[in-house]
């Protein structure tokens, strides 16, 4: 396993001693060693100093398995990241940021927000470059990707987030792979890769999915002649496969990885050895410790934060019942200023008490006073409104005895002209008989009437009256009299009807208004039209039919 678990270490300076021999020393972070060894059949540059990167040969199948010590563990995780990071192995953008994650917890531990603030990974590399580029996003985005998979890490030591990163990167495609590049016999060039699990052929443009695959219990015997490599199937039934390599170094070296390779693979599964089982209880036994170590750390920090806690929720509780004892202090003082105010205010309200009392007795007998008026204001209204309906009843009756007059006087004027009429028939017959002969009178000759009797004679067959002039005058006087006499009335009587109205017009209540008396209003406001008036304009009119 000593070839399984070498590992990458970090910068190392070298001394050119004498030729092709070096004293190495070998710094890591948690070692520090110095030995000496020769380079042989290497181009070493001649620039001092020398930097070496020691790297894992042989990659193991399960890490979680085969890594025993945690140095191991340590050192081979510093190079399977840096190979992700350069891109030697290709790892999903996706899987990127969470392999990142493990990561930054392995190196700054659990997650906490007052220290780890916005931009504290700023100066870190812990995304491929080609992830990066693949996407329009800030490194405050990305950042703030992997802090929210980096909080749900809380708990897991460094050696056990390494191990989560190892887990996830020996399930890529390319890890582990060692490549080169190869010929077949018909001279197609390809890429032939070794790793954990056996030998795969490669297309030279996809280095993900191999396009044949020799596992290492299927493979027989591999050899090479010079350039010529050849690998023989345990089953006879397949051909053997050969290809070309550029040089004979080359081939060495993919004979060193398959031997390592094929017996690593077989040793995994065998029995482990009494050494690599001891290793591996100490191990255990060595995890166990550390486990229970840090168990006990998380108790006494889950304690301490406990007693920090406890700690500043009394101290909280202290200044909040200082709090609550100044402002009860201060409601105290403000209820004792009050209970002083409130006495007042009762000894006011109290006198303003007996004054309301005596003031609503007075309203009481206001009250009192206001209803005996308001019910004589009721009775009045009353009367008013009888006294203006008897007074129209009255226009009313006057108004019709005026036109019975007036047809009266109308036929008076006719039976005038009629007796004038007849007169003037008389007058005009008895001229008649004058002119004729004149005969002995027949009867006595009547005694003369008074002078104020009007005269009547019966010629033939005709009956004639005749009025003297001083009567006609006396009766149309007595006529011109009486109208004006009613105008009188009439004008007098609509003055009082008004008066009325405006004395009651205040009493009126507006919301008890009929549609009659609306209509009624409305007319009056037009001008005071009325059945009455729309008899007699046919009569000032001259008497023309009213056309409906």
């Amino acid at each position: 396993m000593a070839g399984a678990i070498a590992s990458r270490m970090s910068f190392s300076s070298l001394k050119r001693k004498q030729p092709k021999t070096f004293t190495v020393r070998i710094v890591t972070m948690d070692a520090e060693m110095e030995f000496n060894c020769e380079v042989l059949d290497h181009d070493v540059s001649k620039e001092e100093p020398v930097t070496f990167h020691f790297l894992a040969k042989f990659y193991p199948e399960n890490a979680e398995e085969e890594l025993v010590q945690e140095i191991t563990q340590h050192l081979f995780f510093l190079q399977v990241k840096k190979q992700i990071l350069d891109e030697k192995i290709y790892c999903p953008p996706e899987a990127s940021v969470l392999l990142a994650s493990y990561a930054v917890q392995a190196k700054y531990g659990d997650y906490d927000p007052s220290v780890h603030k916005r931009g504290f990974l700023a100066q870190e590399e812990l995304l491929p470059k080609r992830v990066i580029n693949l996407y329009q996003m800030t490194p405050e985005m990305w950042e703030e990707r992997i802090t929210a998979w980096y909080a749900e890490h809380r708990g897991r030591a460094r050696d056990e987030a390494e191990m989560e990163y190892l887990k996830i990167a020996q399930d890529l495609e390319m890890y582990g792979v060692n490549y080169f590049a190869i010929r077949n016999k018909k001279g197609t060039e390809l890429l032939l890769g070794v790793d954990a699990l056996g030998l795969h052929i490669y297309d030279p443009e996809n280095r993900l999915t191999p396009k044949i695959s020799f596992p290492w219990n299927e493979i027989r015997n591999i050899s090479y002649s010079d350039k010529e490599f050849t690998i023989k199937p345990l089953d006879k039934k397949i051909d053997v496969f050969k290809f070309n390599s550029s040089k004979l170094r080359v081939n060495k070296l993919i004979l060193q990885l398959c031997i390592g390779n094929h017996d690593l693979f077989m040793r995994r599964r065998k029995a482990d050895s009494l050494e690599v089982q001891q290793m591996k209880a100490q191990a255990r036994e060595e995890k166990a410790r550390k486990q229970m170590e840090r168990q006990r750390l998380a108790r006494e920090k889950q304690m301490r934060e406990e007693a920090e806690r406890t700690r500043d929720e009394l101290e909280r509780r202290l200044l909040q019942m200082k709090e609550e004892a100044t402002m009860a202090n201060e409601a105290l003082m403000r209820s004792e200023e009050t209970a002083d105010l409130l006495a007042e205010k009762a000894q006011i309200t109290e006198e303003e008490a007996k004054l309301l009392a005596q003031k609503a007795a007075e309203a009481e007998q206001e009250m009192q006073r206001i209803k005996a008026t308001a019910i004589r204001t009721e009775e009045e209204k009353r009367l008013m409104e009888q006294k203006v309906l008897e007074a129209e009843v009255l226009a009313l009756k006057m108004a019709e005895e005026s036109e019975r007059r007036a047809k009266e006087a109308d036929q008076l004027k006719q039976d005038l002209q009629e007796a004038r009429e007849a007169e003037r028939r008389a007058k005009q017959k008895l001229l008649e008989i004058a002119t004729k002969p004149t005969y002995p009178p027949m009867n006595p000759i009547p005694a003369p009437l008074p002078p104020d009797i009007p005269s009547f004679s019966l010629i033939g067959d005709s009956l004639s009256f005749d009025f003297k002039d001083t009567d006609m005058k006396r009766l149309s006087m007595e006529i011109e009299k009486e109208k004006v006499e009613y105008m009188e009335k009439s004008k007098h009587l609509q003055e009082q009807l008004n008066e009325l109205k405006t004395e009651i017009e205040a009493l009126k209540l507006k919301e008890r208004e009929t549609a009659l008396d609306i209509l009624h209003n409305e007319n009056s406001d037009r001008g005071g039209s009325s059945k009455h008036n729309t008899i007699k304009k046919p009569q000032a009119q001259g008497r023309r039919p009213i056309c409906i």
